[in-house]
């Protein structure tokens, strides 16, 4: 099951706060994360894998299931789910490779997009972006707010742009889930503030 808040660990966006990924992850942990994606756009170097492999025993022990995008390989080499876009490996491919059990979720920008992942087997469909958003350089247009209540063949995440202040709207008009980055990391962006960030999201999404 996909949790409310779908948490993105966003590389690039934690380099520019100064905040080690593998402390923001912990910080997002502790303050109830029930679910992680990394997401790393850059050259994976063994640092990066190093630090990976950190965050994902971190979500091992407190049973938190870590996702990783775009790289199956790493995936594989973490044990962790993986999360795909149109211009990556196929879904169908990525499911032979990880197996049938692994969480495989996919990116969807339109209504065409959407209704074709129904023939993927996939844990979660991601819809986006709802509002503009800075986290992707060349981001698709944002989509139309009633596409969050067409058919899907499994839990729907919603993504882009969502904060505090447009969570629940977003949540009411039919997304079940809502992936998040920049509103995880405050203005000063520490793991205390971090945490108290997620528990403050915990406490919108779970009253």
């Amino acid at each position: 099951m996909i949790p409310p808040i779908y948490a993105i660990l966003d590389t690039g966006a934690l380099a520019r706060r100064n905040l080690p990924p593998e402390a923001a992850a912990e910080a997002m942990l502790n303050g109830g994360a029930r679910l992680l994606q990394f997401r790393h756009k850059g050259h994976w170097s063994r640092g990066m894998f190093a630090a990976a492999e950190r965050i994902a025993a971190l979500c091992a022990a407190r049973s938190v299931p870590l996702i990783v995008n775009d790289r199956a390989d790493f995936a594989l080499l973490l044990g962790a789910g993986l999360h795909v876009g149109q211009d990556d490996l196929p879904p169908g491919h990525a499911r032979r490779l990880i197996g049938p059990d692994l969480i495989l979720g996919f990116s969807t920008h339109n209504p065409d997009q959407l209704a074709a992942a129904a023939a993927q087997s996939l844990t979660y469909v991601a819809l986006g972006p709802v509002f503009p958003t800075g986290s992707k350089e060349n981001p698709d247009p944002v989509i139309q707010r009633e596409w969050l209540r067409l058919p899907r063949p499994c839990p729907l995440v919603a993504i882009g742009g969502i904060t505090r202040a447009n969570a629940l709207e977003v949540l009411e008009a039919g997304a079940d889930s809502v992936a998040v980055i920049a509103d995880l990391l405050p203005d000063p962006c520490t793991p205390e503030t971090v945490r108290a960030r997620m528990e403050e999201w915990q406490r919108l999404l779970t009253a």
